[in-house]
């Protein structure tokens, strides 16, 4: 009998999760992506099927400035950069999707930069 990865048991977390959540455009969805060496955030009108915004560890505004960017600061620079964005694409009020994480370490951190720099959910 074959096991399930951790990726595979999220992947199906993400599946439960995105029955309930969809992203409007009034109130688009901020979807969290991370990886071993990276964080991304992204906002999406699915009604509509688009990309608004992302905003990620790769880019190079942010990982200039960040010594790490696999650590809760890299993710705090991004979630404040997402908000900054939003809140200039007239964007205040979104969904939040975790993507099937937990909502901690460095998946809090980036909603708690998010919300500090002006994003409700």
């Amino acid at each position: 009998m074959a096991r399930n990865s951790k990726d595979d048991a999220r992947r199906a977390r993400h599946v439960r999760l995105r029955k309930r959540l969809s992203g409007t455009p009034e109130r688009p969805r901020l979807l969290v992506r991370r990886t071993l060496h990276h964080i991304y955030a992204t906002i999406v009108d699915d009604s509509a099927g688009h990309t608004l915004l992302a905003v990620s560890t790769r880019d190079g505004a942010i990982s200039g400035k960040l010594d790490s960017k696999t650590n809760v600061e890299a993710a705090k620079a991004v979630g404040s950069a997402i908000g900054e964005k939003a809140k200039s694409a007239g964007i205040s009020q979104v969904v939040f999707d975790r993507g099937g994480y937990k909502y901690h370490g460095r998946v809090r951190a980036l909603a708690d930069a998010a919300r500090e720099a002006g994003l409700e959910f």
